[in-house]
């Protein structure tokens, strides 16, 4: 339902915290051939106030587990009731989403304030940072593939954050004429982060002769099958918990053979309902596309374009039941 061109986070976290550290020494330079411009815990403790997930001091003599943990000192995204809350935008930038509006820290706080109205005592709620790693532009680039990534500083800046702050990270990714699966890839070393996943966003990915932001692009199911197997294999392997794989859509020609999309074992995921406007057109536009049997169910709010934002509680009554809430 849109027409504008504007873009759409003890001994556990011990473990967790140097496989974050590992990873983000990986990283590759920042002087790297491509160009690149900036356009969990021991005991997880739930306030009856805030019922946001919260970390709790670390003791330094105990022995870190097996295998790195989630927030919260789980490795299932969505283990007892947990309900997602997310800023989404970009690095050093508010004009692709309100988490690029400030610094990380300062934007943590913000989205503590938002997330506070969808947990109770029964449903904790975990922060997410939604960032924008690859961004479609309008024109093709050095490479052609209209598309460009943030810096690498940049996205160890946000992981570092959600690790101080035990938020959950999500990578999104705006390929241009690029495939998903190239475009991940050049993520590998953040998502060796155990709190690091992936989203996809069919909107941006264009076909041979389109250009972002004129046209709506999709994806195919084998494409998404493909960048799932790769994440699931790259999880596997490294003994990582479950990952966070998103898919946007707001139409439902956005993901083409949307039954054939592979279910994947230590993947939590998610579809996620972009459509922005009245509450009356948001549910419409849910309601066209969601496929609550197949995925866990996701639903934006826009500070900007929704007509009367609708409340926590509204998002709640909603069904088939979101479980994922981010904020653009």
């Amino acid at each position: 339902m849109r027409t504008t061109t504007r873009h759409r986070a003890a001994a556990g976290l011990l473990l967790a915290a140097s496989v974050s550290a590992a990873a983000l020494a990986m990283a590759p330079s920042d002087a790297s051939p491509r160009p690149q411009h900036r356009a969990v815990v021991h005991v997880a403790s739930v306030s009856a106030s805030s019922s946001v997930v919260a970390t709790s001091a670390v003791p330094t003599a105990q022995v870190a587990p097996p295998h790195p943990t989630l927030p919260g000192g789980g490795r299932r995204v969505f283990a007892d009731g947990r309900f997602l809350v997310a800023y989404y935008g970009t690095a050093g930038s508010g004009a692709l989403g309100v988490l690029g509006e400030d610094r990380p820290d300062r934007m943590d706080a913000r989205l503590t304030r938002a997330a506070r109205a969808f947990g109770s005592p029964r449903r904790p709620v975990q922060k997410v940072y939604e960032l924008i790693v690859t961004v479609a532009d309008a024109r093709p680039g050095r490479d052609g593939d209209y598309n460009h990534d943030v810096s690498h500083r940049a996205v160890r800046d946000y992981i570092a954050a959600a690790h101080r702050h035990g938020a959950l990270v999500v990578l999104d990714l705006q390929p241009g004429r690029a495939d998903f699966l190239s475009v991940a890839r050049r993520w590998a070393w953040a998502l060796a982060d155990p709190w690091v996943g992936l989203a996809l966003d069919p909107e941006w990915r264009m076909g041979p002769d389109a250009v972002p932001g004129r046209v709506i692009g999709s994806v195919g199911a084998a494409e998404v099958n493909g960048v799932s197997a790769w994440l699931q294999a790259l999880t596997r392997q490294a003994g990582l918990p479950e990952k966070l794989f998103v898919i946007h859509q707001f139409r439902r020609d956005m993901l083409r053979s949307p039954g054939r999309v592979a279910r994947r074992l230590g993947l939590a995921m998610v579809q996620h309902v972009d459509g922005y406007g009245t509450p009356g057109q948001k549910k419409a536009t849910y309601a066209a596309v969601a496929r609550p049997k197949q995925f866990t169910m996701g639903f934006k709010l826009f500070y900007d374009e929704d007509v009367h934002r609708m409340s926590a509680r509204a998002v709640q009554r909603v069904r088939p039941r979101v479980r994922f809430v981010s904020f653009q």
